[in-house]
């Protein structure tokens, strides 16, 4: 059929995978971490507390003091191809990019920060996606990553007047895939070791403890996700929580005096890996591999190694595909 002359250009109708990641700054400096934090701190979804009080909190104290030590903390991570966590995401992106055919377009995105939702979708819809993924890359749900990334990209889809089918990844925190792959992950670093752990710990993300009491599944699903890679493994984890903010109660028992517990009873010897995090980033390789090695170090450890996420290794890579393949099923031809 030919269309008329002053009809819009119509692409051919593609299928999106929008990888979604919690975000980063644009740069290791003041001024760029200020900026992303004033977006991620004033989420509802991550601060619970009326924006009438925490507003003045964050722009008044926060904003004007914190910035400065967490630039810091970025620029001993930082690489040349920028922050760890989107170098890592985009290499993801880039390893799965041809994995479901010519139709299927793999992009990538941050919920603070850029590449920004929004704009990729934009660019997804405008390539021609008449169907998209959305797939956080969080294997444990919580409302602070999961919805919140979902919600910035239904936001934008409320603005459109021709919106795609959308399909939303899953969490994944015991699917065979997953705990599979930290398996051979974790099997793989700590035959690299030149010791034997005296403690293997699973550190993951921490959360306020209300938000267990609210009905958040975060924490049903961290353990779940430890008790079946301890199962599969045949040995025993140390499940902790790491990145406490504020003077709220958090889920426990803490990272930082779980490993400074272990070396004073005299566990000298440490393996420390985030299980809960698809990719590598500040919170992993500033907090556990930096300051997680000096505090147990002062506290009398020995040895310790940290261990890195699945990332955009094989294992990780072939996880990922396995997994949105299966949620593309219907959208996708078979072989």
């Amino acid at each position: 059929m030919t269309l008329p002359p002053d009809h819009p250009p119509i692409p051919k109708p593609k299928i999106g995978v929008l990888l979604m990641n919690l975000g980063t700054p644009d740069g290791p400096d003041a001024k760029s971490v200020k900026r992303y934090l004033g977006e991620f701190l004033s989420d509802t979804r991550v601060v619970e507390i009326p924006q009438i009080a925490w507003q003045p909190i964050l722009r008044g104290i926060i904003l004007n003091t914190r910035p400065k030590k967490s630039a810091h903390a970025y620029s001993q991570v930082w690489r040349e191809d920028g922050s760890p966590l989107a170098a890592i995401t985009r290499l993801q992106a880039a390893a799965l990019k041809d994995s479901f055919g010519p139709e299927v377009l793999v992009d990538w995105a941050m919920r603070y920060g850029n590449p920004s939702i929004s704009d990729r979708l934009t660019a997804m819809k405008a390539a021609g996606c008449e169907r998209i993924l959305l797939a956080p890359l969080y294997p444990q749900y919580c409302a602070a990553t999961t919805a919140t990334a979902n919600d910035k990209a239904f936001k934008h889809l409320a603005g459109l007047r021709w919106q795609p089918a959308i399909r939303t990844l899953p969490p994944y925190y015991d699917d065979a895939l997953y705990i599979d792959a930290l398996k051979d992950s974790l099997e793989e670093g700590l035959s690299a070791l030149d010791f034997t752990p005296d403690a293997i710990v699973a550190s993951f993300h921490g959360m306020p403890k209300r938000t267990l009491q609210q009905g958040d599944p975060y924490h049903c699903h961290c353990q779940k996700t430890a008790r079946l890679l301890g199962e599969r493994m045949e040995r025993e984890l140390t499940i902790a929580f790491q990145s406490r903010f504020g003077p709220q109660k958090w889920l426990g028992p803490a990272t930082d005096e779980t490993l400074v517990a272990l070396a004073k009873a005299g566990k000298t010897k440490v393996a420390i890996f985030a299980p809960g995090f698809s990719a590598d980033c500040l919170e992993t390789l500033e907090e556990l591999s930096i300051r997680g090695r000096e505090s147990f170090e002062e506290a009398g450890g020995t040895h310790f190694a940290y261990l890195p996420c699945l990332n955009d290794s094989p294992v990780g890579v072939e996880m990922l595909r396995s997994i949105l393949a299966r949620e593309l099923e219907g959208w996708v031809r078979a072989g």
